[in-house]
Order: C-alpha cells, then sequence, then structure tokens
C-alpha cells in the first residue's frame, strides 16, 4: 500500500523518505509568483512575509489533475493508495484528491482520509498509517487506528497577534479584531467533529497563554502517557518555554520540538506556538523509540 499526504502534514523530507510516503503539494502564492510550500525554508518564508505586511499571500491546494497524476504513477508500484489529508474544514484538499481519484478512474484502488486535523496531528496519522502499511496492516485494521487518533490527538496553539488569520479569513473578522486591539492571545484548538479552529480560552500574554495549553491539555490527559510534538513559526523561545511547561505538567513520555510549514504560516504569521498530542499508545506499537 502507498500513503499519500500534503505539506500541512510538517513532515521532514527524511522523514518522508524513511517511510515511503509521498506527498502532494500546497501551494503558497506570492504577487510575484506561486511556490511550492516545500521548496521554501521557514525563516525564508517568514522574513517575505514581513516584508509585504499588510497583504498576505494566498494559499492553493493541488488540484484534481495532479492528484490524479500522483495516483496513476503510484498504481504502478502497488493497486492500493491511502491518501491522508489536512482537515476538510481548513483545505479543499481531501477533495482535490476524491476528483483526482474519480478522474484517474481509481476510485476502487484509492481511499481518501480526512484527518480532521494539521500539522503535528496530520503527521501522527500519516505516521502511523506509513509504519502500519510497512507492518503488513488491513486497510480496515489502518483506517482503525487513525479514527482512534482522530478522536484522541489535540492540536492546540496560541499566536502572537490575530491578524493573519483575520485577513485569511480563517476566523471571524469581528472576533479578530476585538482581539488585536486588546492585545488578546486566544488560545485555539482544532474541533475533532468538524476540523474547524475553536477558541478554548484568552490571554493577555503569551506566558499565560501557554499555560492555559498544559492545563487544557492536563484536563483531557490527566497522567496518560503522551506523544507530544512542540511546534512554532519563528517562535523558538516561546517553543522552548512550552516544552518545559508540559514536561513538568503532564505525563511526556516522547517530545521533539518542530517548525510549522509555510503553506500553515500563511494563515497564523511568525509569531505561533502550539503542540500536537496524542496517546503514546497508539503509537508506540508502530513506531517504537530508537
Amino acid at each position: 500500500m502507498k500513503i499519500v499526504t500534503d505539506s500541512a502534514a510538517d513532515m521532514p523530507a527524511a522523514e518522508l523518505h524513511a517511510f515511503g510516503v509521498v506527498e502532494a503539494p500546497l501551494y503558497i502564492q506570492f504577487p510575484e509568483g506561486e511556490v511550492n510550500s516545500a521548496d521554501i525554508s521557514a525563516d525564508d518564508f517568514y522574513d517575505r512575509l514581513r516584508a509585504m505586511w499588510p497583504a498576505i499571500p494566498t494559499t492553493a491546494q493541488p488540484s484534481s489533475g495532479e492528484m490524479a497524476q500522483i495516483y496513476q504513477q503510484l498504481a504502478a508500484q502497488d493497486p492500493q493508495i491511502l491518501s491522508v489529508h489536512i482537515s476538510s474544514g481548513l483545505s479543499g484538499a481531501s477533495q482535490s484528491a476524491q476528483l483526482g481519484a474519480s478522474q484517474a478512474q481509481m476510485e476502487e484502488q484509492v481511499t481518501v482520509w480526512d484527518t480532521l486535523t494539521l500539522s503535528g496531528g496530520q503527521r501522527f496519522q500519516v505516521l502511523a498509517a506509513a509504519a502500519a502499511s510497512q507492518a503488513g496492516w488491513s486497510l480496515a485494521a489502518i483506517q482503525q487506528r487513525l479514527a482512534d487518533l482522530r478522536s484522541q490527538t489535540e492540536v492546540i496553539f496560541t499566536l502572537e497577534t490575530l491578524d493573519y488569520l483575520a485577513r485569511g479569513g480563517r476566523i471571524g473578522r469581528v472576533q479578530a479584531l476585538a482581539g488585536s486591539l486588546l492585545k488578546i492571545k486566544p488560545v485555539i484548538r482544532v474541533e475533532h467533529s468538524d476540523g474547524k479552529y475553536s477558541t478554548v480560552g484568552k490571554s493577555r500574554h503569551i506566558p499565560q497563554a501557554l499555560a492555559a495549553i498544559v492545563e487544557h491539555l492536563h484536563g483531557q490527559y490527566g497522567n496518560t502517557p503522551l506523544w507530544a510534538t512542540v511546534l512554532h513559526g519563528q517562535f523558538a523561545a516561546q517553543a522552548d518555554a512550552l516544552t518545559n511547561l508540559l514536561i513538568g505538567k503532564l505525563n511526556v513520555a516522547r517530545l521533539e520540538t518542530m517548525r510549522i510549514s509555510p503553506v500553515l504560516g500563511v494563515h497564523t504569521g511568525p509569531g505561533i506556538v502550539g503542540v500536537a498530542v496524542a496517546p503514546i499508545k497508539l503509537l508506540e506499537d508502530l513506531l517504537p523509540a530508537t
């Protein structure tokens, strides 16, 4: 079985290669031209983003034709394909995947999976799918594990400013304006039900927001052993602060820090820090610690 995802999963190139995962491109559309988000470094991207403010670039999913071409190429190697994508509540990538499978007349061969999340949460599902496929699991067994991960993973973050989300249309402009005027630091999570953003709380300062993130996670997981992936745009000091809070409050069995993909940074700006968390029991049988 071949595994396909998109660049919103924030998977390093070495990880994609190790697990044989094919990454469909997501695009950043600057005024001077379109860029594959995988072809620009995070720091180069944020430098360009700051330089063009108050304008911001737009983003685009792969076309159905691109997805059809990916599926046709992979079918020559393996007739079964599982395509694991960013939340349909935040992107049309899953729809492009469905249309691509239809366009390639491969509806029977391609299973499109909506993760209902993004970034580190999406990565957990892609890693599980790829590792389970390598271990010879059936499609039904893989989908059950992905469903368990989908319902038990938290992706939660805070932002230095709401301006980027507002300009990108990802939250209501009135709410964003009020937050900006009050210098509020929102705590935002991805809802399990529809894969869209919801506000957990609001703080006046980033340290308070980070503490609120950890309290929310403690309420969700208690002492459950966790895999935590701390994620940030260009906010390394705050990522370190969040890491220390997580270690102090939660039962973190496995922890790493990663950068958020530029294609997601379009809608958040550089001042984003958060974490993707899942019970490690859902991953450790497939991805033992090295």
